[in-house]
């Protein structure tokens, strides 16, 4: 939440109107995303709807649409946070997943972090896919697949590292991954493992 500058009349105690609805909707924002967190805790992602929602919150359910447009504009603002702390990790923090060691090894790295962050994440991930009809082309998964892409090519990757990096984020898919620790019982040592060897026998033959 950002804060909003006191413009002139602050020292009279009383806000503009424009700031005070500002202040205003962004209170009535969190306080629907804390409902949210709530309701999730409580009954799980699957029941989180924006009528739920509208009723444990005591607002209408037009409230709650105007908010955040749909039910994968709210995971996708819950998961917010989340996955901005983990683009930053691997964007600007400190080495292998972040700048500054050999592509294998950061590779490796973000697949580690990756699967780390779904199986804390992977639930509001999920619903915010399945909810999404482009959920391939929204800002964080853009981000992420150029993010493989660039490491693809810094390893020496010249066979079609686009679609390469397309194949190799699907295997960390939260669906999937959820899918085969539930249902499969695959334990989180098997799954890093797994990628560790993954992309060191494809970086070993680039």
């Amino acid at each position: 939440m950002s804060l909003i500058p006191l413009r002139s009349g602050a020292g009279t105690g009383v806000l503009p109107v424009a700031d005070s609805g500002r202040r205003d909707a962004a209170r009535n924002r969190e306080l629907l995303l804390q409902a949210a967190r709530e309701l999730i805790e409580t009954c799980g992602v699957d029941a989180l709807t924006m009528a739920t929602l509208a009723q444990r919150a005591g607002v209408g359910k037009g409230t709650v649409f105007r908010r955040f447009g749909s039910r994968a504009g709210l995971m996708m603002t819950l998961l917010s946070d989340a996955e901005a702390g983990f683009q930053g990790r691997f964007m600007f923090g400190p080495p292998p997943l972040g700048p500054g060691a050999p592509p294998l090894e950061r590779l490796v790295a973000c697949g580690l972090e990756r699967i780390a962050w779904v199986l804390e994440y992977g639930e509001l991930a999920r619903a915010a896919d399945v909810s999404a009809y482009n959920r391939f082309d929204v800002p964080a998964a853009v981000l992420w697949h150029r993010h493989l892409e660039m490491l693809l090519r810094e390893a020496g990757v010249t066979a079609d590292p686009w679609l390469m990096a397309t194949s190799l984020s699907a295997t960390l898919e939260p669906e999937r991954l959820l899918h085969a620790v539930r249902v499969h019982g695959i334990a989180p040592e098997r799954l890093t493992a797994s990628w560790r060897e993954l992309v060191s026998r494809l970086l070993g033959r680039a």
